[in-house]
């Protein structure tokens, strides 16, 4: 396995070694500077070793032979400590860091740590030493390695927990022996297998270790992928330091986090879920069997609203003027890369007061969902189950909260706001229990890169070494992230699955298997084959797990069941009329400019307003302020397939009729500024508007380049794709304004690509780096 990789087409490596040691809580101090684009602080580690826990079974395993230690250049611990204004007092209760990044200078992009992140070019290492077993090796020293890209790392210790006042009751030896490497370990061990009615003092605890004074920093180094930790003496994972505290900085450009502007102009930061997920955010264990809970504090100046992925809805706490804290915890143990964290000027969109008629209520569970309720014992880790908790059970709307930039809060209180809860009580009446108590929805910057935290991340992806290492194929080629064949194609699976065997029947298997693997990590065999052995026989006739895969996912093109069903979809009332209505489009465009005298005018269907903006709350969310609402209750309430003729069109009938004119040779200027006028599609959601551009492009219609312009300054990055159950648009469309530019660039009109390359150099600064390393492949 080649460390040194190529990101535009090699494999990305998970060469954390949990087999040998898991990380079992996260426990970070972190500050956050916009002005050097930098987050910087601790994070420690509660480990826990090969020997206590059931080594995980692989369908393949490479060894490697075992490879000496001493080949890494290790960074020696340095006598001096870290500076000053990074050093923690050490506090029986919950301290905060003295030191803060707030208002810093410029951006640091150097390694003033003196570590090397091309390291291994420089050593001569072979490839085979990041695959070997970094087990038990005799005489040598235990390796832990940590998946880490990106990041300065300044400096690593062993956390002192046995200094923590009342960590007596945590250790069996009858007095606490400072010093001792068993007693710390030992006491980490009880800290990490607390049962989980104890789970709030187990934070505490977790909170308190975290801020334990060091005793002994330890040999480390980084190279391009990982980060290698040791300490001399320590020759088994046992051996090894369960608590441990890593002082490190991220880098401006790591591909973790994006440092960009909300839609109000405002700066702010996100976590990206980027082919390397978290990585380049703190130091960690990437192979999704590496389950772990995880507490966070997050400092920033005061004006700054910190959202993260966690259980409580905190609050900020003022440590000083001009700055605050925020602290998040997760009790439910989950990959690392499930870690998601924002910061940004947003505001809080509060409800409108409305009368108790109009509150979601908590009714009764159906008795086909009581029976996956509370019912014998949960086959995941043991943590504060909601599943196990009757209140919770009953509870089909949980609180949330919404965030957006202020320029949207009218728009989300209007929107967003009224379909949370019908969206939250839709949810539980088809897969039951919430799994978490709570929800923050954010409304993101227009560049998030929508489809990166949905990236495929199997066990088995490549082969895995006895010390946990692999690799996930292809998981660096950026052009990966718009090939969303997979999830078009699984979509329609379930689709067929759902239709095949009867709303019932399929739902009620979907709340059995969410109960039955709720907390656990799941394969797509894990659920066909469930699916299968809860059906009748009759409904299962022809059906295997084999087949299934052989048919919808293993191979290339649209399998015959959707090839039918897409023939019978054009039957349907929706699509006759789009058909009818794109007969009248051609028959318009046949026609001379001028209309012979008594020549009846060709009347068109007009437009549905209900889809406008509903992509994203954007600039045309409020395009219809006067539409009536009523006749969106109606149309809610029908049947699509039976919808009479004569009712406006719908967004995705809309989308269909502009992709059935893309068939046509030849469309005259005057018939799409006609097209454009009817259906006012500058004022349509993003989705109807990609497609009006693509009839642009095509048609070289020069009067609405502009047009384009917008959409590739606004949406260029917006993966908004939804499969359409009726015609099934081509999956290449699917991120829309990188197709758009190939469009352009395809062309080879010369005016066409100046705009491509002018709209990019304007807009590949807000531009995810992944969407732009493929847009300059394109243009350049």
């Amino acid at each position: 396995m080649d460390i040194t990789l190529d990101p535009s087409r090699d494999d990305l490596p998970l060469l954390a070694n949990t087999s040998h040691m898991l990380v079992r809580h996260y426990a970070l101090d972190l500050d956050v500077d916009f002005e050097s684009q930098v987050i910087e602080g601790t994070i420690v580690l509660f480990l826990e070793d090969g020997n206590r826990f059931k080594k995980p079974s692989h369908s393949s395993t490479e060894t490697c032979p075992l490879e000496s230690n001493e080949a890494f250049n290790f960074r020696m611990p340095e006598p001096c400590p870290v500076p000053v204004t990074n050093a923690r007092t050490f506090s029986s209760k919950m301290a905060y860091n003295d030191f803060t990044i707030c208002g810093k200078g410029e951006k640091d992009t150097s390694d003033k740590d003196g570590n090397h992140d091309n390291w291994e070019q420089a050593s001569g290492i072979s490839s085979s030493k990041y695959c070997c077993d970094t087990g038990d090796h005799g005489s040598e020293d235990f390796l832990l390695v940590l998946d880490c890209c990106d990041l300065s790392v300044l400096k690593v210790e062993e956390v002192d927990v046995a200094a923590v006042p009342g960590i007596e009751k945590f250790t069996r030896s009858p007095r606490l022996t400072v010093g001792s490497e068993v007693l710390r370990n030992e006491i980490i061990q009880e800290l990490v297998t607390m049962p989980a009615d104890r789970w709030r003092e187990q934070l505490d605890y977790y909170a308190r270790c975290s801020q334990a004074p060091g005793c002994g920093e330890l040999f480390f180094d980084t190279d391009t992928w990982s980060l290698q930790i040791r300490k001399k003496g320590a020759q088994t994972a046992t051996d090894f330091p369960h608590a441990v505290r890593i002082w490190y900085k991220t880098k401006p450009e790591g591909r973790s986090v994006t440092w960009t502007s909300d839609q109000s102009g405002r700066p702010c930061v996100y976590t990206i879920g980027s082919p390397i997920n978290n990585r380049a955010l703190f130091p960690c264990q990437e192979p999704p069997v590496a389950m772990s809970t995880w507490q966070a504090t997050v400092r920033a100046a005061a004006s700054f609203v910190v959202l993260m992925s966690g259980e409580n809805s905190a609050k900020p706490t003022q440590i000083r003027e001009g700055c605050s804290s925020w602290h998040y915890y997760v009790t439910m143990p989950m990959p690392a890369s499930t870690f998601t964290v924002a910061v940004g000027c947003w505001t809080e969109v509060m409800p409108e007061p409305c009368s108790s008629d109009d509150r979601p209520s908590e009714r009764p569970v159906p008795s086909s969902q009581a029976d996956f309720r509370c019912v014998g014992v949960c086959g995941h880790m043991e943590y504060p189950c909601r599943f196990q908790n009757a209140t919770a059970t009953t509870q089909e709307v949980i609180p949330h909260r919404v965030f957006a930039p202020v320029c949207l809060k009218d728009a989300c209180q209007e929107t967003l706001l009224r379909l949370i809860p019908s969206c939250l009580s839709a949810a539980h009446s088809v897969l039951g229990t919430h799994p978490f108590s709570r929800l923050d929805v954010l409304v993101v910057p227009a560049n998030f890169p929508s489809l990166g935290m949905a990236r495929p991340s199997k066990e088995k992806t490549g082969h895995v070494s006895e010390s946990g290492a692999s690799v996930i194929k292809h998981g660096l080629n950026p052009e990966k992230i718009f090939m969303q064949v997979h999830y078009l194609k699984g979509y329609f699976l379930l689709r067929f699955l759902a239709k095949r065997l009867g709303d019932e029947t399929y739902f009620s298997f979907l709340r059995k298997f969410v109960y039955t693997f709720h907390g656990q990590l799941i394969l797509s065999q894990d659920f066909l084959q469930m699916l299968l052995e809860s059906i009748p026989e009759e409904k299962r006739l022809g059906l295997s797990v084999e087949s299934i895969f052989q048919d919808w996912l293993e191979s290339s093109g649209i399998p015959q069941q959707l090839q039918r069903e897409r023939q019978a979809g054009a039957e349907c009332g929706l699509a006759r009329q789009v058909g009818a209505e794109v007969s009248k489009w051609i028959q318009v465009n046949r026609r001379p400019r001028k209309r012979k005298r008594g020549e009846r005018a060709v009347v068109f269907e007009k437009v549905s307003h209900a889809g406008a903006g509903a992509q994203g709350l954007g600039p045309s969310s409020a395009a219809f302020p006067g539409h009536s609402r009523e006749l969106d209750r109606k149309w809610s309430s029908q049947d699509f397939n039976q919808r009479p003729y004569g009712m406006p069109l719908l967004p995705d009938q809309l989308v269909l009729l502009l992709e059935r004119l893309l068939e046509q040779q030849t469309l005259s200027p005057r018939t799409l500024r006609s097209l454009h006028r009817t259906y006012r599609l500058q004022e349509q959601d993003a989705e109807v508007r990609h497609r009006w551009c693509e009839l642009i492009v095509r048609h070289k219609f020069t009067a609405a380049y502009g047009q384009v312009e917008r959409f590739l300054q606004e949406d260029q990055v917006r993966l908004v794709s939804r499969p359409r159950a009726s015609w099934g648009a081509p999956s290449s469309r699917a991120a829309m304004g990188i197709y758009l530019y190939g469009e352009l660039m395809v062309s080879e009109d010369a005016r066409q690509q100046q705009l491509a390359r002018r709209c990019f150099e304007l807009a590949r600064g807000r531009m995810d780096k992944s969407s732009a390393e493929v847009v300059a492949e394109m243009l350049f």
